[in-house]
């Protein structure tokens, strides 16, 4: 009897809603990147790509078509119908995969698939490959559709290979100090490539780096019996840079050309573009200091100087990001994309150097997806409807006017098919985990084709708002994140870690899903911790009075809103106010450190990654675009140094960082290290051998293990 009722009461229990106590616990297998589970705790998504107007998924092992009113999927091909082409051409070959399959010809049923040694054209109605090209040994690869010629750097030497598989060296001086092909100016300008094919695939323009002159930064290498030496090229702030020219090479004569843009020393390229007959390069040239931008045309074949079409200067800095792009139905005009006005809009050029600003307002255009060919409009990414969220909109190339072509919520990013006219947006909003619809770019109207479902149902999963606060100024709204602990009692007073990054081409608060939080924060809510971030003054996608508000003063403006948010939190009766901690990485582990030693009474607790300690060590591009020289700021350099800031150590305080970091480099730890010695402070230290600036795969899970514990043991 009693054994039947225990049956009974296990089977009503099955069939109650489960409580918070039933609920699972995450660990950070499952929260950390790199961890065992990570991977089924994202949501789901499908992987898209446009045949033409048609939409394709693709996937490991298939591709197919995608309905784009129903989202129903119907099989082309498999990797197993696509080996069996592939043996006949080449029987020790294989394509283990088809998930980075893509449709160059919209008029064509062919795909184009490669592994490490060959990539192949396969006709899947004929079931056949139609075309195959060698790639071994290629690196930082660049394939064009037309021409079907590919460029490639092998041994350090820039290569193209043609569609009929004759490959030519371009160069032969390639070396660690002599770069070709590859991306340079340390990836900063938007750059994050070095070839640039001609729409025609029969000319190529390419980076040539001398970096030479520029010191070795001497990292080791300490997995070997002998630890070696392994330098990298690191130019820091204030001293000799490298030089960079760009060259251009045409198939059709096997000449190469360098554009006469003058003396290279102290001067950016950026932006490389081509104009639509193939004939021009494009380019923004910057001085640098980083105050005085050129957009300049080069004649391709000779590379003589055409014209220059646009001067902008500023009394901080000018940051070209985007190469300009011709309006497919008019040849002789082009968008250009500037920050002029204070915040980066959208304008229409020519040849003639006529220029007509086209979007306007206190909003950023973050993104340009295309044109609408037919409507003669262009698809862009903005923020106009919250700086929160990122929204797609078609605007009107002779009014201006902006039509809302999503739901007008959340977090918006799309591809649009080869016409312009249909949209795949792929979005997420606070509380939906993804979302994909296609939308006619004429009509605004929207279809569903795909829904993720919650991957964190089942979990004990912790409150997300987000609200806002004035910054120092008085005026500027800041927002913020907040992540509550899991079974929140507002009665209790609870420990309290701020997270910050605050530094610039960055944000923390958008309204994506869970409103953008790290994982991270999730697993400490768990363990009874509020989380409080704030994306300050200084971020991005605010405008320039916003973001350049640091200006040759990195993290004093930032701090100073840093504790606007601690106030806040301290009219809250659940924060505990004695048990403040901080924690970030990069920038934010200089903003962490410059909190715990400008501010030593605030914050009992604080964990730095890979910080900067003294701008004086960081990279030439960023480090004076944003604090000029050592020599002409001095006064910044030493205002925002953390060498003389060591003595107000008063927390807790642990450092990380990757000891073969060529970002933030180790130096920058050691050397505060070293100061805490002399003020007689005491921080932690951990290194992590051969990991760079961030911790690659399962040592992700170790890192925040260890950050978590940090706080567990002086915090908590």
């Amino acid at each position: 009897m009693k054994i039947r009722n225990i049956i009974m009461a296990i089977g009503l229990a099955m069939l109650q809603p489960a409580t918070a106590q039933e609920l699972k616990t995450f660990t950070l297998e499952d929260l950390s990147f790199g961890g065992t589970n990570f991977r089924n705790m994202m949501p789901k998504n499908m992987y898209t790509s446009w045949w033409g107007d048609v939409l394709m998924y693709v996937d490991s092992d298939e591709f197919g078509t995608v309905d784009t009113k129903t989202g129903k999927k119907t099989v082309i091909t498999t990797t197993e119908e696509v080996n069996k082409a592939v043996a006949k051409h080449n029987e020790k070959e294989k394509m283990s995969w088809l998930f980075y399959a893509s449709f160059p010809y919209a008029d064509q049923p062919l795909a184009l698939i490669s592994n490490s040694r060959m990539r192949i054209l396969y006709d899947w109605k004929k079931k056949e490959i139609v075309w195959s090209q060698e790639c071994k040994g290629e690196a930082y690869s660049d394939w064009n559709a037309q021409s079907r010629a590919v460029a490639y750097v092998k041994d350090d030497q820039l290569c193209v290979r043609t569609a009929d598989g004759k490959e030519t060296l371009l160069t032969n001086d390639g070396s660690r100090e002599i770069v070709y092909g590859q991306s340079v100016h340390r990836n900063e300008f938007g750059i994050d490539k070095g070839t640039f094919w001609s729409n025609d695939g029969k000319r190529l323009a390419f980076y040539h780096m001398d970096q030479s002159m520029v010191a070795d930064y001497p990292q080791v290498n300490t997995f070997e019996r002998e630890a070696t030496y392994e330098p990298d090229k690191y130019p820091m702030a204030g001293m000799t840079s490298h030089k960079v020219t760009v060259g251009v090479y045409d198939i059709n004569t096997g000449k190469t050309i360098y554009l006469k843009a003058g003396d290279p020393t102290d001067r950016y390229f950026t932006n490389i573009a081509w104009s639509p007959d193939n004939s021009t390069v494009y380019m923004f040239e910057l001085n640098r200091d980083q105050n005085d931008c050129y957009l300049v045309a080069y004649d391709a074949s000779t590379g003589d100087k055409k014209a220059t079409l646009y001067r902008e200067t500023s009394d901080k800095y000018v940051e070209p990001t985007h190469p300009i792009t011709f309006l497919p139905w008019d040849n002789g005009k082009f968008i250009m994309q500037s920050q002029r006005d204070g915040y980066n809009h959208i304008y229409i050029m020519d040849e003639s150097q006529t220029m007509r600003q086209l979007t306007k307002g206190e909003f950023v255009i973050v993104d340009v997806l295309g044109f609408n060919k037919k409507d003669k409009s262009i698809i862009v990414v903005a923020n106009a409807e919250s700086p929160v969220q990122r929204n797609i909109y078609a605007v009107n190339t002779k009014s201006g006017k902006m039509t809302l072509l999503d739901n007008g919520k959340g977090y918006h990013g799309g591809v649009l098919s080869a016409s312009g006219t249909l949209l795949c947006d792929n979005y997420s909003e606070p509380d939906v985990p993804r979302n994909i619809e296609v939308v006619n770019t004429t009509t605004a109207k929207r279809n569903m084709i795909f829904s993720a479902p919650d991957p964190w149902k089942g979990y004990n999963v912790p409150e997300f708002s987000c609200g806002t606060i004035k910054a120092a100024d008085g005026t500027t709204d800041l927002y913020y994140r907040m992540v509550k602990p899991i079974g929140f009692d507002p009665s209790k007073k609870y420990p309290t870690v701020v997270y910050v990054y605050g530094g610039p081409h960055a944000h923390n608060v958008d309204a994506s899903w869970h409103w953008k939080s790290r994982n991270w924060e999730t697993y400490m809510a768990q363990k009874g911790y509020l989380l409080f971030i704030l994306d300050n003054r200084g971020s991005e996608d605010r405008g320039t009075k916003f973001e350049q508000a640091t200006f040759r003063r990195l993290g004093q403006e930032e701090m100073k809103d840093q504790i606007k948010g601690v106030e806040f939190l301290k009219t809250l009766p659940y924060v505990d106010a004695d048990r403040l901690g901080v924690h970030g990485w990069s920038f934010g582990g200089f903003m962490t450190i410059s909190l715990m030693t400008n501010y030593p009474d605030v914050f009992k607790v604080g964990v730095a990654g890979g910080p900067v300690i003294d701008w004086k060590w960081y990279e030439v591009m960023y480090g004076e675009r944003y604090m000029d020289t050592p020599e002409t700021n001095p006064e910044g350099y030493e205002q925002t140094s953390l060498l003389n800031k060591a003595k107000n150590l008063k927390g807790k305080l642990q450092i990380i960082t990757g000891m073969n970091d060529n970002t933030v480099v180790p130096q920058q730890c050691l050397m505060f290290l070293d100061a805490c010695i002399e003020a007689g402070t005491q921080p932690d230290f951990f290194a992590y051998p051969g990991e760079g600036h961030n911790m690659r795969g399962h040592k992700s899970v170790h890192l925040h293990e260890r950050i978590t514990d940090y706080f567990e043991t002086y915090l908590k």
